[in-house]
C-alpha cells in the first residue's frame, strides 16, 4: 500500500502521516557529537550512525540544507527517533540516500516512510533523476526497507547491494 506523498512546509520540513523529517540544526549536531542530551530524543537517540554524521557535518555543510540530512521524529510523541539524509551535491544526477532509526522504534515502517518520502523529495529537484543506496548484504531489513519504498535492486558487488529509484519509477508507481 503506498501512503500519500509527504508534503512540505516554509521550513523545508517533510511531514508524512506518522514522521516529521526536519533538517538538523548546528546546535543538535554540537549536542549529538558533544553526547549532551535533549529531551526531545527518544532514550536510544543517537545511535552510532547518527554520531557519524553530525560529526562531518562541518566538512559538509550542504548536508544541513534542503536536500541533506534530517532529524526523523515521531508526530505522536515529538521525539526524535533517527535520521536520514542524502549525500548532497548529486554526482551526474544521482545522489545517495542513508537512514537509520533507533532500535526502540524499528519494526514500526518509519524507515520505510522516511526513506520514501526523502526519496521522492530529492527527485523534485531540478539536477536529480535517480536516488540511490547501497546496503551491506548481512542487513536483509535495509534490503526490505528500500523494496518498500519503491527502490529496485540493480547491482550486488563484494559485501555490498546497490539499489535506486529513478523518476520514471515513481511515476509508475
Amino acid at each position: 500500500m503506498s501512503s500519500p506523498p509527504a508534503t512540505a512546509s516554509a521550513h523545508d520540513d517533510l511531514t508524512t502521516d506518522r514522521l516529521v523529517l526536519r533538517t538538523w540544526t548546528t546546535a543538535e549536531a554540537t549536542a549529538v557529537v558533544g553526547d549532551t542530551r535533549s529531551v526531545d530524543w527518544a532514550d536510544d537517540f543517537p545511535a552510532e550512525g547518527d554520531r557519524v554524521i553530525a560529526g562531518l557535518f562541518g566538512q559538509h555543510p550542504d548536508w544541513l540544507g534542503a536536500y541533506g540530512h534530517r532529524l526523523i521524529i515521531e508526530r505522536d510523541s515529538g521525539l526524535v527517533v533517527g535520521s536520514l539524509g542524502l549525500f548532497w551535491p548529486p554526482s551526474e544526477g544521482t545522489v545517495d540516500i542513508g537512514y537509520g532509526i533507533v532500535a526502540s522504534r524499528r519494526g514500526r515502517g518509519y524507515a520505510t516512510e522516511a526513506t520514501r518520502a526523502l526519496a521522492e523529495f530529492a527527485l523534485t529537484a531540478p539536477d536529480v533523476h535517480t536516488v540511490s543506496a547501497t546496503v551491506e548484504l548481512p542487513n536483509p531489513s535495509s534490503f526490505r526497507v528500500l523494496e518498500k519504498a519503491g527502490f529496485h535492486h540493480v547491482a550486488t558487488e563484494d559485501n555490498v547491494a546497490r539499489f535506486r529509484i529513478t523518476k520514471p519509477d515513481l511515476d509508475r508507481r
